[in-house]
């Protein structure tokens, strides 16, 4: 049996009251505490054999109270640590083992769940063969979506942690025929909305007052997520859907 630690599930333990979930269920779970959790980031962990629901019959997953505990420990390994899936399932199975893990490296946070300064995001940052692991990608790819702007190395030749996030997800759309060309168009209009943000914060990246320019930081990840609601809205306007 896995034991995972206690913190962070919030109410999301209570919910799950012991009874088998189907997968809309679980993501409903699991978005208390990772809101931009996907079905198709469940199903993506399921098939690389990080969780194993049983299955109805009929086909159907149904989630345990184990599998939605082992989801979420993924999940946090992800967010806090940004570690590869590698890495994180021979964690997963050193625990069911009754073994003490190897601590986890990476990217920390602390008790407020707040990335501490300088140290960390330099801990943040991933080399190449990082990001490849991390990603579950080959170099091939990388290569590939690097001459798309997908993704972009910083001066020094390493990524930004957030650089495994848009692997996984160019991966994942992928596998729906999605190619990198195609998503040429999603990044323009990435670079256009940050470009509007930085317009919007650059008077109080200028301001004298200190306290002043770091509430620029601040304000640019509010107006990020603002703008990124404003898009998933007009996506499920465009589409006549509702997003999960």
């Amino acid at each position: 049996m896995l034991k995972t630690p206690s913190g962070g599930a919030g109410n999301g333990a209570a919910a799950t009251d012991g009874r088998p979930m189907s997968i809309g269920r679980v993501l409903t779970v699991l978005r208390e505490e990772f809101p931009d959790v996907t079905i198709s980031k469940i199903r993506f962990l399921e098939s690389e054999g990080l969780v194993e629901p049983r299955r109805t019959p009929s086909g159907y997953r149904k989630f345990g109270p184990q599998d939605v505990e082992r989801l979420r420990h993924v999940l946090r390994m992800q967010r806090d640590h940004y570690l590869p899936l590698k890495v994180i399932r021979e964690h997963l199975d050193a625990m069911e083992r009754g073994e003490a893990p190897a601590p986890a490296l990476g990217r920390q946070r602390d008790g407020d769940g707040v990335l501490e300064p300088a140290e960390e995001r330099t801990a943040a940052r991933l080399g190449r063969v990082q990001l490849l692991a991390a990603a579950g990608i080959g170099e091939q790819q990388l290569a590939e979506w690097e001459s798309y702007g997908l993704i972009t190395p910083l001066p020094d030749g390493a990524y930004e942690a957030e650089a495994v996030t848009v692997a996984t997800l160019v991966a994942e759309l992928g596998r729906f025929g999605i190619e990198p060309r195609h998503l040429r168009v999603m990044k323009a209009a990435a670079d256009r909305e940050a470009g509007l943000v930085e317009q919007v914060v650059a008077p109080l990246k200028r301001h004298r007052n200190p306290q002043t320019r770091a509430h620029a930081e601040a304000r640019a990840k509010e107006l990020a997520g603002l703008t990124v609601r404003l898009h998933a809205a007009l996506m499920q306007t465009a589409l006549g859907v509702r997003l999960p």
